[in-house]
């Protein structure tokens, strides 16, 4: 159940919404410092994030709406409440890709710079991003024992946190954010790298985030489905496999294309 952060009689704001913002803003803020550097122009990377921003909320929404139909088309209203949760974030990267390969090519802009760009800050938003789940008691794996996950050093506020329905849960949502602020981490040294090739980052992003889903996927109770297939994970392998052509594709071009020009 959705969570209220502040109360202003009228207007109510809730944790989830605030996680998944703050999450936007801080991403970015680190794709325009880094797009600074690399002298990218701001009037085209402003309109890039708001279009983006705007545009992968609504495929978010969209996403996760589509596979809960029935539901949606008995109480349309629902559709309107993202505060409550119900923001798949492949629907979301795949409306935002739709927009950086529609603005780029309009703009003649490298797509694969961009995105190189663009993944460092995705990924961190969506470690803050979780957190909005935990707050509305949501994506949560299956039932344990409390001595188990204090036997994984998580902290006892999550712990009392997945104290759902009288059971202890997996903190799934929170196994997540730890692996994306990894991943964060090891982007923000690998873009460093002098020999990094355009696209690469965007492979390691797509392989790094694909592996954890998939594993993540399969420990949820609240997966959406497609028949007795579980979407995220199918999504999860198809991350893998492209960002691996990806990146074999990169280690073959001779050409000195690299990041950092």
């Amino acid at each position: 159940m959705e969570k209220v952060a502040l109360d202003l009689g009228v207007v109510q704001i809730y944790w989830y919404s605030i996680f998944i913002f703050i999450g936007m803003l801080v991403a970015s803020i680190m794709i325009f410092k880094e797009s600074q550097k690399r002298g990218i122009d701001e009037d085209f990377l402003l309109n890039l994030i708001f279009n983006t921003v705007i545009i992968g909320i609504i495929g978010a929404r969209v996403y996760y709406v589509m596979f809960n139909l029935p539901y949606y088309i008995s109480n349309p209203i629902e559709i309107l409440k993202i505060w409550n949760g119900g923001l798949a974030i492949h629907g979301g990267i795949i409306a935002g890709l739709l927009v950086i390969i529609y603005y780029c090519k309009k703009h003649n802009v490298n797509v694969w710079k961009i995105l190189d760009i663009v993944v460092v800050g995705l990924i961190v938003a969506q470690a803050i991003g979780r957190w909005g789940n935990f707050f509305n008691g949501e994506a949560y794996g299956p039932i344990t024992s409390q001595s188990h996950l204090k036997s994984l050093g998580i902290p006892e506020f999550i712990i009392q946190g997945m104290y759902i329905l009288g059971e202890y849960h997996h903190p799934t949502f929170f196994y997540e954010s730890v692996w994306c602020l990894i991943g964060f981490i090891f982007m923000l040294i690998i873009r460093r790298n002098q020999r990094l090739k355009v696209g690469q980052l965007t492979s390691f992003y797509l392989i790094w985030y694909g592996i954890i889903r998939f594993i993540i996927e399969a420990m949820r109770t609240d997966s959406l489905m497609l028949g007795p297939i579980k979407v995220a994970q199918l999504v999860s392998i198809v991350f893998i496999i492209s960002g691996l052509v990806i990146f074999i594709k990169s280690l073959k071009n001779k050409s000195k294309d690299l990041y950092n020009m």
